[in-house]
């Protein structure tokens, strides 16, 4: 039973490279065997054509894109206060709203579409403010209205019918004056006098109301069937007559219908509260993905928010964490990078190793929990394995990380150096990409006190599609560098087989920093960086000690 179950995001970060989603995916699956609760991988960003082949061989659906992991409307326990038809009248209304202890009402359609609003003032402005002894024919009130608010029994006439014309007027004199002003279509309210109740007919009256359940005759009923005359009796006296009557207009003909402030269950809270705090409204129609009406939302519920609870994997740093991180509730965080920026509330689980990949920690974890790995896990944290490490040629790469992807090849049936070489070379098709997508698709920003910069890395086994790379991306990073808004930004063009990098760069101190990092440039005014693969352990480091010196 998953049912009632909170549900764990396992997300790794923006622009992910296919460790940060196959250890997700991985992660997701060694938490959902171990323990209770639903964990479910998610993505940050697009994937690069490496991870979607790997994905693809391997035959594991891609984890859903996520770009924001703020509380949302849907993660708060809103009223689910049902809607109404605008038919019903204010006065049932109002005993919805006293019932409910609300001070709105949602109007809705038999389809649940959202028709319009009625709250306490609209109510009190009808009972105060109509004076209009017609309003009750303008607003086209159902005579089943009437006999419900008047607590009455419709002694003849049809009470799905309608007053549509005439005013309301009560005939608390003699008939003779009655007849200088009661109209044809009026409604008459009136008492025990047979004489009254006859002059209304006479007078052609569209609705006559008898008061304090006074006796009718059958001769005052026979001519009432005879002129089409809607009857109705009432308990109440003539007074509380008068004064309910206005009360069975439909709310339709109150309830505000244009330029209602709705929100949707996708909505960010940070949103709702902004627009909240424009209007003096208490209540707000709540709407789902089809616009169709679902409950309602105040400020009191901001009360009962829940925070999205998510782990991270691959990375600590809240520049490549997904957006809004600061309002989830971070439960662990699996990483092999240095330590970040990223900030916590309460102490969560965190587990960080100078290991080569992610993914080797997950299989660490999966033996010492004594899981079970199928043949597409281990092939997807195999996959992870050999892309971080660059098929262990990078100097993070580590004896755990080689004995954990062969351990994993054994399980997944598949060989390590035929599968590199395939991974890497859907990796380094450089020609379908736009120059945008390769910038970003392993792109990761980093930052100092004084100093903000980013790093791309693109792998590929070819100077040739390197070389291509590189014409694309160079004119392309000063946009990028205005875009991200940082001080310098790199691109690592690493060449798998001769294992190499060459580096091009934008900024004002990009240049001097690379000078005082890695020595000159060549005739060119190139930095080929011999022996340079890993951004992680070889560039990083090696800039942020040129920027502890500068």
């Amino acid at each position: 039973m998953t049912q009632g179950k909170r549900k764990t995001w396992v997300i790794g970060h923006k622009n992910p490279d296919t460790d940060s989603i196959c250890a997700a995916i991985a992660y997701a699956d060694l938490k959902n065997q171990t323990e209770d609760g639903i964990f479910i991988p998610k993505r940050a960003g697009h994937m690069n054509e490496e991870t979607k082949y790997v994905l693809k061989f391997f035959d594991v659906p891609e984890p859903e894109l996520i770009t924001d992991v703020g509380a949302q409307i849907k993660d708060i326990e809103y009223r689910r206060t049902e809607g109404v038809s605008s038919h019903i009248s204010i006065k049932r209304a109002w005993e919805l709203m006293k019932n409910l202890d609300v001070v709105s009402l949602p109007i809705t359609d038999n389809e649940n579409n959202l028709q319009g609003m009625v709250v306490t003032s609209d109510i009190a402005k009808s009972y105060m403010d109509v004076l209009d002894n017609r309003i009750l024919a303008t607003a086209r009130t159902q005579y089943k209205n009437i006999v419900e608010t008047l607590n009455g029994t419709l002694v003849t006439g049809n009470e799905h019918g309608y007053f549509i014309k005439g005013k309301v007027v009560v005939a608390a004199t003699t008939p003779d004056m009655m007849e200088q002003y009661i109209e044809d279509d009026d409604m008459v309210i009136l008492g025990d006098r047979y004489e009254s109740q006859f002059c209304a007919l006479e007078m052609n009256a569209s609705c006559v109301i008898v008061c304090s359940g006074a006796k009718i005759t059958k001769t005052i009923v026979q001519l009432a069937e005879e002129k089409d005359c809607m009857l109705i009796s009432t308990p109440y006296d003539t007074f509380t007559v008068a004064r309910l009557i206005n009360q069975s207009m439909p709310i339709k003909y109150i309830m505000k219908k244009e330029h209602l402030i709705t929100f949707e269950l996708e909505d960010y809270v940070d949103d709702v509260k902004e627009t909240m705090s424009k209007v003096r409204h208490r209540d707000f129609p709540v709407l789902d993905e089809n616009g169709k009406y679902v409950g309602m939302f105040s400020r009191r519920n901001l009360l009962n928010l829940q925070k999205k609870q998510v782990i991270l994997v691959d990375h600590n740093e809240k520049s490549q964490a997904v957006d809004g991180i600061e309002d989830a509730e971070i439960l662990e965080i699996i990483d092999h990078h240095r330590l970040g920026s990223l900030e916590t509330i309460a102490p969560v689980f965190f587990r960080n190793q100078p290991l080569g990949c992610t993914s080797t920690i997950i299989y660490q974890m999966y033996q010492e929990k004594g899981a079970i790995i199928d043949k597409k896990t281990a092939g997807i944290l195999l996959a992870a394995i050999i892309s971080d490490t660059l098929m262990f040629r990078s100097p993070t790469c580590t004896q755990m990380d080689r004995a954990a992807a062969e351990a994993l090849a054994k399980i997944a049936e598949v060989d390590i150096e035929e599968l590199a070489k395939k991974m890497f070379e859907a990796g380094s098709d450089f020609k379908k990409k736009t120059t945008e997508e390769l910038f970003y698709q392993d792109f990761k920003t980093f930052h100092t006190d004084e100093f903000d910069f980013g790093v791309a890395q693109l792998s590929a086994m070819s100077d040739v599609q390197l070389g291509m790379a590189k014409k694309k991306l160079q004119p392309y990073l000063e946009i990028a560098l205005g875009e991200q808004k940082l001080d310098a930004v790199f691109v690592m063009l690493t060449d798998i087989l001769d294992e190499n990098s060459e580096v091009i760069y934008a900024g004002a101190q990009a240049g001097s920093l690379l000078k005082e990092c890695f020595g000159e440039p060549d005739e060119s005014g190139s930095f080929y960086l011999k022996g340079v693969v890993s951004r992680k352990k070889q560039m990083i480091p090696t800039l942020m000690a040129g920027l502890q010196q500068a």
